[in-house]
């Protein structure tokens, strides 16, 4: 890859384009995006414009001759069967399964596949068919001549949103990895134990475990995003829905909910409903974080607010605006229905997530291999461990 091509990417699922704003903000520059939902195209072009570099369509049915070569591949691939949701049918579901589309398309590119590829997923992927489906994709991109790193990171770090989120960096690297040369990684903030085990346990790998440093210690609130909706607004619920919301409550949670409405203050908190036992309760959080933003199908999709002190008490859903700021996208152009808006945010990555990665990991790894004519020597580390107990890992 020439100098040229230095900072630049292809974001294969690319949904709304959130992905590619982290990416911007840490200096990257758009090549290529894919994605097979027109909706979501629909969201990107009003905020991006129609420039030409994204590209509707199956990846599946992809020509590769399309993509252009890019120092970074990026793959949001769909979450549905990886997640407790999707059944974990894991990477041989019908959604899922898009993975193996865009390893096809790296494939067909040869000599032209980018020198680092990033990888985005829910947690689930590590667990998915006890670990088998994560394993089947690190191989498979180290069978394309990469070595691959993995960390977790939770989006509450930089907004006010739970939202943890697997990530695999993949740089292209001809040497066999030894795990005995990067030790330190064991049990960090950004490599819990489960992700710590499933890298010791699995040798057969090829490894390019990198340190990072911390996050960022910073504890943003779920009323720093909110709009300011006057109580006329017909954003707000009915008294009747209101109370039946309530009433949908476990006495633990409708304590919580009944704390708040005494309160001498206005506070707020989000609720999600769920079907526990064949029924649907509602579930409040009060702790100023909003629960992990989802697409809205079925019931329990959509995030619901409360405000509630000095006796009284309003109810609405979560409005888009809000939605994009709990994503880290304050300014996204939204000119589309409610629900199409929240498929999108719902789907996507937050942004200071991706941000940070860039500059802290990618970033880097790139200049690193621009600055020198020939691959710098592995150090080689005397420290020594022995592998933990091996874990049971649940579906």
């Amino acid at each position: 890859m020439s100098a040229a091509h230095k900072m630049t990417f292809a974001e294969f699922f690319a949904g709304i384009g959130l992905m590619r704003i982290g990416l911007e903000r840490a200096g990257w520059r758009i090549a290529f995006a894919n994605d097979i939902d027109e909706d979501k195209w629909g969201m990107y072009r009003e905020h991006f414009g129609d420039t030409g570099e994204f590209f509707v369509g199956d990846v599946h049915q992809l020509d590769a001759a399309k993509v252009p070569s890019v120092a970074l591949a990026t793959a949001s691939f769909p979450c549905n069967d990886l997640s407790l949701a999707g059944a974990r049918k894991g990477l041989a579901g019908e959604q899922s399964s898009a993975f193996w589309g865009f390893v096809e398309t790296l494939t067909k590119l040869g000599r032209r596949r980018p020198p680092l590829v990033l990888l985005e997923n829910v947690t689930g992927f590590l667990t998915s068919h006890n670990g088998d489906d994560f394993r089947d994709a690190l191989l498979a991109l180290n069978r394309l001549g990469y070595a691959v790193d993995a960390f977790i990171i939770d989006a509450v770090r930089f907004v006010p949103q739970s939202r943890k989120r697997l990530f695999v960096v993949a740089t292209k690297a001809p040497d066999v990895s030894s795990l005995n040369e990067t030790p330190s990684f064991y049990e960090s903030e950004t490599r819990p134990h489960a992700l710590a085990d499933f890298i010791l346990w699995n040798p057969e790998i090829n490894w390019s475990i990198r340190p990072l440093p911390p996050l960022p210690n910073f504890h943003p609130r779920l009323e720093g995003i909110l709009e300011d909706l006057p109580l006329n607004s017909q954003t707000w619920w009915s008294r009747d829905r209101c109370d039946y919301l309530l009433n949908q409550m476990s006495p633990k949670h409708r304590a919580l909910a009944d704390g708040m409405i005494r309160g001498q203050r206005t506070s707020h908190g989000t609720v999600f409903r769920r079907v526990r036992n064949g029924k649907s309760m509602a579930e409040l959080r009060t702790d100023g974080i909003a629960g992990c933003l989802r697409t809205p199908r079925g019931g329990s999709g959509r995030q619901i607010l409360i405000a509630a002190g000095r006796g009284n008490f309003a109810v609405r859903l979560l409005t888009p605006r809000e939605c994009a700021r709990l994503m880290g996208a304050d300014d996204f152009v939204i000119k589309v229905p409610s629900n199409q808006a929240l498929f999108g945010f719902g789907d996507a990555v937050c942004v200071p997530v991706i941000e940070w990665i860039a500059r802290n990991y990618l970033n880097p790894v790139l200049d690193e291999k621009f600055s020198a004519l020939t691959p710098a020597p592995r150090p080689v580390s005397n420290v020594t461990y022995s592998k933990p107990p091996r874990r049971n890992v649940e579906r």
